[in-house]
């Protein structure tokens, strides 16, 4: 079975974010896949989708320091400030953590570790609502 649909997150403040179950929310199919893969490629480039803790919520804290960190704002010399000082740190980062995931499918459920979770990586000041296009695949339960 094929299946693809875009998703929405909801809006998000600067930072790192748990959205595991916004998104499996979204996926009703997920539940007939007894084995297979899902893709998810967040349509933006100013923020990012990894996949890491989702137990404490102060390794997302850090996260978004360490990347404060890794692309500051204002540094001498950039072009591309139109659309904030916010904006080019964000390429940097979606560039750097990245766009995409494909994770495995097993009996309904995405097989992630058991501290595992997928955050949506806010890289703008007010990014608004995130679009990800979904690609699930497998075989049917």
């Amino acid at each position: 079975m094929w299946h693809r649909t875009t998703l929405t997150l909801s809006p998000r403040h600067q930072g790192f974010h748990l959205v595991t179950a916004e998104i499996t929310d979204q996926l009703p199919e997920l539940a007939s896949v007894r084995l297979g893969l899902l893709h998810l490629q967040l349509l933006h480039t100013s923020a990012s989708l990894t996949l890491n803790e989702n137990a404490d919520p102060d390794v997302r804290h850090d996260m978004a320091l360490y990347a404060e960190r890794l692309a500051p704002q204002g540094i001498d010399g950039m072009r591309h400030t139109l659309e904030g000082p916010d904006d080019m740190p964000a390429h940097v980062l979606a560039s750097l953590f990245g766009t995409q995931l494909t994770l495995a499918v097993e009996s309904g459920r995405l097989a992630t570790g058991t501290w595992q979770g997928i955050w949506l990586g806010e890289h703008r000041q007010h990014g608004g609502p995130r679009r990800i296009l979904a690609t699930l695949n497998g075989d049917d339960a």
